[in-house]
């Protein structure tokens, strides 16, 4: 993916000294070993990339604008590196990969999602905005994206643009606090808590005593937002994955018979992009000031197989 980025070759032979690596800090704790992806990879000007891959909740950032340039010095502590990612090269590290090591990156690449309900990460997204470090995506959309309310404000904007029979996005109802969920449209319906994601912070509510059971609890969370959308009976899930000009596009259907069909068994077959597809990925990419990396993710309704688009995620996402 970030090949494109390189020239693929090595530093010629008779290159008058080694010139400094560019460093490449990946987040991504979860899977993959990006250090071996693009193990000696160098940049069009011929760097070597040194790449370096943890999780956000195994770093920390500081930076400051001390310096007599006025510019911004960064600093990474990495405290662990990625499970499944070889250890980076060039720390003289031993072969367990465990030792604490500090970095000033230069480029970033983020494939986890920032805030989860076990982890917050956006202090640390938050230093390196300080530091305006390059990022895919920027760093500006992956903090916009940690709040489901402004994706949506996005999709709203981009399906009155286009129309809603071209960019169909699901309808919903926004609520600031339990003290604004005056919810009266159709039920069963879906609460989706703060920028719930993968299943969590979701909840089914069948009718209007359920709603008010469910505004009591939202209650407990004072600082937190809700929204609310008609639940829709699915004959199958669809995500249009968009990296750079590719695009890839798969059908997931529940095996299981869970509502929520990212959470229980189902099963995914890659399909053809249809043209429909790529303009609702087109159209998304443009969110933000451009997302380089997207995924577009629908609901295909039981019975009139009408589509509605449900959410679209950024890099780390995108898997």
């Amino acid at each position: 993916m970030l090949r494109s980025l390189f020239s693929g070759q090595a530093a010629p032979l008779n290159a008058a000294a080694p010139k400094k690596p560019a460093t490449l800090l990946v987040l991504q704790g979860d899977a993959y070993d990006w250090v071996s992806l693009l193990r000696g990879a160098t940049l069009r000007d011929g760097r070597p990339v040194r790449v370096v891959q943890t999780g956000w909740e195994d770093v920390d950032v500081h930076a400051d604008t001390y310096s007599c340039t006025g510019s911004v010095q960064v600093q990474v502590e990495v405290y662990r590196f990625a499970k499944t990612a070889s250890p980076p090269e060039g720390f003289g590290l031993e072969a367990s990969g465990r030792t604490r090591v500090t970095l000033q990156p230069d480029f970033v690449l983020v494939r986890n999602e920032v805030a989860t309900p076990a982890f917050d990460g956006r202090s640390r997204l938050n230093g390196l905005l300080f530091a305006d470090l390059p990022a895919v995506n920027s760093l500006q959309s992956i903090l916009l994206s940690c709040e489901r309310p402004a994706v949506q404000g996005q999709l709203l904007k981009l399906q009155r643009q286009l129309g809603a029979e071209v960019f169909p996005v699901v309808p919903q109802h926004f609520c600031s606090s339990s003290r604004s969920l005056m919810y009266g449209y159709t039920f069963p319906a879906v609460v989706k808590i703060g920028s719930a994601h993968a299943g969590a912070g979701k909840m089914k509510i069948t009718d209007h005593h359920q709603m008010s059971d469910f505004r009591s609890v939202l209650q407990m969370m004072p600082d937190e937002h809700c929204l609310v959308e008609p639940f829709i009976e699915s004959q199958a899930d669809l995500r249009i994955q968009k990296i750079g000009s590719n695009y890839r596009a798969f059908r997931r259907v529940s095996l299981s018979g869970d509502w929520k069909t990212n959470t229980g068994t189902s099963i995914m077959d890659e399909i053809e992009c249809s043209q429909r597809w790529k303009t609702w990925a087109d159209a998304a990419s443009e969110m933000f000031g451009g997302l380089d990396i997207l995924t577009v993710d629908a609901i295909v309704e039981e019975g009139s197989g009408k589509e509605f688009i449900l959410e679209v995620n950024g890099t780390s996402y995108s898997k």
